[in-house]
């Protein structure tokens, strides 16, 4: 199968192929890590809405994707599922973890501006 870019067809199988959790043992595991990506997207919405963001419960998210599914194809997966509107969010999170790669099919990374507002909260963590 063809994962140069992501999309509709191939995103599946790209999770399941990238996925490394030696203590997964049902696919419902599967399901529930990947509904982090879900809950990620959530709190980007809220943070839009009411500007409270959940710092440490996003980078805890990130984090369990990072773990199972490695920074390059997190990366990848996180831009393909999650909105535009919130790719400076996404980006900025990334970046403080240094998960960011160079580049990926699936986003325009040196073009997309990291959110100043969340910069300076995750600069101000302990």
């Amino acid at each position: 199968m063809d994962f140069k870019k992501l999309n509709k067809n191939n995103f599946t199988m790209y999770t399941m192929k990238m996925y490394t959790n030696p203590q997964c043992e049902t696919i419902d595991e599967f399901y529930e890590d990947m509904n982090k990506i879900k809950y990620i997207k959530r709190l980007f919405g809220k943070y839009e809405k009411s500007g409270d963001l959940r710092t440490r419960l996003i980078l805890n998210h990130l984090i369990v994707l990072n773990n199972v599914f490695g920074s390059e194809a997190c990366c990848r997966i996180l831009f393909y599922r999650i909105e535009k509107k919130f790719h400076s969010y996404l980006k900025s999170f990334l970046s403080y973890l240094q998960y960011l790669p160079h580049s990926i099919p699936e986003a325009s990374l040196e073009k997309i501006p990291t959110e100043h507002k969340i910069q300076i909260e995750l600069e101000n963590l302990e």
